[in-house]
C-alpha cells in the first residue's frame, strides 16, 4: 500500500490530545500545528485513524503543498499534482476553499481555477473531454495560508464527531469531540468513578462509556472514502472487525449522568442506547445541590451553562457557587469544569490547579482542572 500524508484537523487546543491518539495507534511519524496533526500512513490508516479517532474533526489526505501568490501560479501547480493516483474517471469531485493572510483571497476564484486545474488533468489522464462526475464523491479542499497552499481530499465525509448515537440534543450541546477530549485531558481512568453532574443529552458519560469499554467511535456510522476506488472494500470490513473485536464487553464501569431536567435526562437514555452503552451508565434525575458519593478518589467532569446572556449571568454564578459547596466536599475526588464565563472561579470559590483554553464551537472557554490526591495503592476504597 501506498504511504501518505494525512492531516487530522482538530478544534484548537486538543491538537496533542490528537497527537496522542495518532501515537497510540501505532502512527510515529507526527507533527503538531495550530489545528491539526499530520501523519504518515497508508490506506489502512485511512480507515483506522477515522474509526478510532475520538478528538479529531476530519481526517484529510495531503495531495500536496506549494507557494502560490498568482492564480496562474495556482492553477499549473494544482494541475500538476497527481491526480490520476486517487481520481477515477466517474469521481465527484467539488472543490473548496479557504483563505487566511493571503494574495489569493477570492474563495470563489480559488476554488473555480483549482476545479478547472483538476479537469485539464484529468482530461490528459484520461483522454476525453467531459466528466459527468456520476461516481463516488472525493471533496478537495484548497487551504491558503500566508500564500502557502495545501490541496487535500476530505477522507471523512461528515466531521467525526457525527457518531451516530446523537439524534436528538438538548439546547447546547457539548460537541462529542471535544467531551472525549475533555476526558483525555483529565486522565479518567475506567477503575475510577465518573460523574457528569450535568449532563444534559449525555455527551460525556457515553464518550466515557466508548473510552471504558474500547469502542471505536466510528463503528456506528459511515465515512466517504469507504466508497473510493484505490482503498478496498475488504480492507474497510478488516478494520472494522478488528474493532468489534477489540470491544471489552465485559468491563464493569461506574459512570453516572445527573441532570434536574427529567426531560434530557430521557434524551441522554435513548442516547446511551444508540450508543450501545446503555448498561453501563446510571441517568437519573438529579439536580447539582443533591450530588454526593460514597466512593472515594472518583472523578467529576462538566460543561455547565456559561450565562452567555447577561439575563442569565446571576443564575450561573449562583449555579457555580453552588457547585463549589457540593464539589469540595467530595474532597478524595477530581473535578473538570469548561465555561467561557471568565469569573467562573470566583463564583465556584477555588483557583484551579490548572486551566487550557479550547473552543466550543466558536465559543472561546477555559477548561478548569481540580486535582485530587492520589488514590493509596492498595485497592480502590468504595466508601
Amino acid at each position: 500500500m501506498a504511504k501518505h500524508e494525512l492531516i487530522a484537523t482538530s478544534a484548537f487546543g486538543i491538537e496533542a490530545v490528537v497527537a496522542r491518539e495518532l501515537r497510540d495507534l501505532g502512527y510515529e511519524d507526527v507533527t503538531v500545528e495550530n489545528g491539526r496533526v499530520t501523519f504518515i500512513g497508508n490506506e489502512e490508516a485511512i480507515c483506522k485513524s477515522n474509526l478510532w479517532l475520538r478528538c479529531a474533526d476530519r481526517v484529510y489526505l495531503k495531495v500536496g503543498e506549494f507557494t502560490a501568490t498568482t492564480f496562474e501560479e495556482l492553477f499549473q501547480q494544482v494541475k500538476a499534482l497527481p491526480w490520476q493516483n486517487y481520481l477515477p474517471v466517474d469521481a465527484n469531485f467539488p472543490v473548496n476553499g479557504k483563505s487566511v493572510k493571503s494574495k489569493l483571497f477570492s474563495l470563489s476564484d480559488i476554488q473555480a481555477i483549482s476545479k478547472k486545474a483538476i479537469v485539464e488533468k484529468m482530461k490528459e489522464t484520461y483522454l476525453q473531454e467531459w466528466f459527468e462526475e456520476s461516481g463516488s464523491k472525493y471533496p478537495i479542499m484548497v487551504s491558503i495560508l500566508k500564500d502557502r497552499v495545501t490541496v487535500s481530499i476530505d477522507t471523512s465525509g461528515p466531521g467525526l464527531h457525527k457518531r451516530g448515537y446523537r439524534e436528538v440534543g438538548s439546547e447546547a450541546p457539548l460537541k462529542e469531540t471535544l467531551a472525549a477530549a475533555m476526558i483525555k485531558i483529565s486522565r479518567w481512568r475506567p477503575d475510577r468513578v465518573l460523574i457528569d453532574p450535568l449532563c444534559g443529552s449525555g455527551t460525556i458519560p457515553i464518550e466515557a462509556a466508548l473510552i471504558g469499554r474500547n469502542i471505536a467511535p466510528g463503528l456506528n456510522r459511515n465515512f466517504i472514502s469507504e466508497e473510493w476506488d484505490f482503498i478496498s472494500k475488504e480492507l474497510w470490513k478488516r478494520i472494522k472487525k478488528e474493532a468489534y473485536e477489540a470491544i471489552e464487553y465485559d468491563r464493569e464501569l461506574s459512570i453516572y449522568g445527573y441532570d434536574r431536567d427529567g426531560r434530557v435526562i430521557n434524551v441522554a437514555m435513548n442516547n446511551g442506547i444508540e450508543a450501545g452503552v446503555d448498561d453501563c451508565i446510571h441517568f437519573q434525575k438529579r439536580s447539582v445541590e443533591e450530588l454526593s458519593s460514597k466512593k472515594k478518589y472518583g472523578y467529576l467532569i462538566c460543561n455547565p451553562p456559561y450565562g452567555e446572556r447577561l439575563s442569565e449571568k446571576k443564575e450561573v454564578e449562583g449555579l457555580y457557587r453552588e457547585m463549589g459547596k457540593i464539589f469540595t466536599q467530595l474532597d478524595t475526588w477530581s473535578y473538570y469544569v469548561i465555561t467561557s464565563h471568565e469569573g467562573f472561579q470566583e463564583s465556584f470559590g477555588k483557583k484551579a490547579d490548572k486551566n487550557r483554553k479550547l473552543y466550543n464551537g466558536r465559543i472561546k472557554c477555559y477548561y478548569y482542572q481540580y486535582f485530587g490526591p492520589r488514590p493509596p495503592r492498595k485497592k480502590e476504597e468504595d466508601s
